[in-house]
């Protein structure tokens, strides 16, 4: 009797409420607002930015883990992929020790969640695995599994950066098109700029990104770094229908080099050096960006209708 009588009394207060609303010309409350239900927070957007440079040996790396550092710094969750398969370093760059990487994560016997590493300032890593031949040669409905599956997330974070492979592989490309931001790192050298050249036509002509950020990387200062960006800017406008946005700009620094050699990043290593400051500054420019041109699922911001078409996955 004491639970009917508690659901009637139940009924009537919503009854009471959804009156009251109406004679105010206010909409009534649900049922769950009535009884003060939380509903379930919307998921939280994720900003995917795939980091890619064509060339080996331009500094690609080295600046998406710096830069993922650098957000981590300024209070922002982030997750950094390597998603250079069977290549990986990222985990040797931070000094970190995973016992899993993404071939156990294809195979079933872990989850997203599993591979995560913790870095410095709270810096999350999703290890690739290194000198592994099947993670070298994956298929593209495997590509396509991992980036599913930060679908499975509970928290999605602010940002996932994606540091690519070198070369213009199917790898580098389905990262590309389903980023929701493309950053492409350029040095100021003749193979660097032609590959930078090919990476745009392909994923322009093929995947349909029209909007790239390019990083300047181990210049002298801030006049050769505009240059190299004029430089590849104009071949862009008169053979290409894509808008090449200049991000910033990473000087040579010893201080660089000397933390890349004790397994660090130079930001949280040597904080006030030429470099990281550049990081930073390359991190402020991030947290300034407008919403993205081409919208990926909003469960993940990370898989775009655009790579799934030209893909077939």
């Amino acid at each position: 009797m004491n639970g009917v009588f508690a659901m009637n009394q139940a009924m009537g207060l919503e009854g009471m409420l959804r009156a009251l609303a109406e004679r105010h010309g206010k909409q009534a409350p649900s049922h769950d607002q009535a009884f003060g239900l939380a509903r379930p927070p919307a998921r939280r957007r994720c900003r995917a930015i795939a980091v890619a440079g064509g060339k080996g040996g331009v500094g690609k790396t080295t600046i998406s883990v710096n830069l993922g550092m650098s957000l981590a710094m300024a209070g922002h969750e982030v997750i950094l992929l390597d998603a250079d398969m069977g290549l990986a370093n990222i985990d040797v760059l931070l000094g970190l020790t995973p016992t899993r990487h993404i071939g156990h994560l294809l195979d079933g016997s872990c989850g997203i969640e599993d591979l995560l590493l913790t870095g410095p300032h709270g810096l999350k890593v999703v290890p690739a695995g290194s000198g592994t031949r099947r993670l070298a040669q994956l298929s593209n409905n495997e590509h396509a599994a991992v980036i599913r599956a930060f679908d499975d997330l509970a928290v999605p974070p602010d940002y996932l950066l994606v540091d690519t492979a070198a070369g213009l592989s199917d790898n580098v490309a389905m990262f590309a098109a389903a980023a929701d931001d493309v950053v492409l790192v350029v040095c100021d050298e003749p193979a660097s700029l032609t590959d930078a050249y090919a990476v745009l036509k392909v994923l322009s002509r093929d995947f349909g990104v029209r909007r790239f950020r390019m990083v300047a990387n181990m210049v002298r200062n801030a006049g050769e770094a505009r240059a190299l960006h004029q430089k590849l800017a104009r071949v862009c406008d008169r053979f290409l229908d894509v808008a090449l946005e200049f991000m910033g700009m990473v000087p040579q620094d010893e201080r660089l080099r000397q933390a890349i050699r004790r397994q660090s990043a130079v930001v949280d290593l040597w904080p006030a050096s030429r470099s990281a400051e550049a990081f930073k500054q390359l991190a402020g420019a991030v947290d300034t960006w407008g919403e993205p041109e081409r919208l990926a699922l909003d469960r993940i911001a990370f898989f775009s209708r655009q790579a799934a078409a030209a893909t077939g996955w």
